[in-house]
């Protein structure tokens, strides 16, 4: 896949995009993540779909730190990707936790480029008001820069997440730092939990799936109003699998969302 730039007026997007073909699936990862995290599943629907992993603003290789963390500019940044690099053709748009948050109201407030929508271990927002201060102290507790990938891993462990994250590192000159600030994390994740957005769930026209992990993190009552508030919404349980099912269950996730992009 190759690296390319969407240009917004006050970020530079940037994403892998690969493949070829009619059929266009956007991947937008999670908070503190970046299109790396996405490669295997754009590269298990590779080659006979395009695929676009997104770098959201203030992840990966997009602007560090954008002036604008709302909820409306990431959403407008999908647009803007869709709009240049697939001509804005409506695509299957694929959002995993913060990223599936994007992807629902990138559906609602811009239902034209939306073909399918998938929500993977995703909800409305709102929720404990205490998270985004959790969320920006742990990631300002890492002890950065790291001398090498086992130090990081002797701080962050093993799972498939931590794995992630390390093989992400951006090789600087003192060492190995992640590719995201803590207080922009703890910005962006506040913009998600400020307000439930049940009036643009409910806007959503394009067919839509959440996928949850079963031991995931989606409150089962949010889940289940979910299922009822809209018509057109399926949904699948991923076995063995928690809010990073992509990544601790790739297979059963292929499965799913191949079969639904199927039709």
């Amino acid at each position: 896949m190759r690296r390319v730039e969407v240009v917004r007026p006050d970020a530079v997007v940037s994403c892998l995009d690969g493949g070829h073909g009619d059929d266009v699936v956007v991947l937008l990862h999670g908070l503190a993540g970046s299109a790396e995290e996405m490669r295997p599943t754009a590269t298990a629907l590779l080659p006979g779909r395009r695929v676009i992993a997104v770098d959201q603003r203030g992840h990966g290789h997009s602007t560090r730190r954008p002036g604008d963390l709302s909820r409306r500019a990431y959403a407008d940044d999908v647009r803007a990707v869709v709009d240049q690099l697939a001509d804005g053709r409506p695509v299957t748009l694929v959002g995993q936790s913060m990223g599936g948050h994007t992807a629902m109201l990138t559906a609602a407030w811009h239902p034209r480029i939306v073909r399918r929508l998938v929500l993977l271990e995703a909800g409305v927002g709102g929720g404990d008001s205490d998270h985004p201060a959790k969320i920006g102290d742990w990631f300002a507790s890492w002890p950065v820069p790291f001398a090498d990938a086992p130090a990081a891993a002797g701080f962050l462990g093993s799972s498939p997440i931590a794995r992630a994250w390390i093989d992400d590192l951006e090789e600087c000159a003192d060492g190995l730092r992640p590719r995201f600030d803590p207080d922009v994390m703890r910005a962006a994740i506040a913009a998600v939990t400020d307000t439930a957005r049940w009036a643009e769930w409910q806007r959503v026209e394009a067919p839509t799936l959440l996928v949850r992990g079963a031991n995931g993190t989606v409150p089962e009552p949010e889940a289940q109003r979910m299922l009822a508030s809209r018509p057109g919404v399926a949904q699948a349980v991923i076995p063995d699998a928690g809010h990073d099912a992509h990544l601790e269950q790739h297979d059963a996730w292929i499965r799913i969302l191949t079969t639904f992009i199927a039709g």
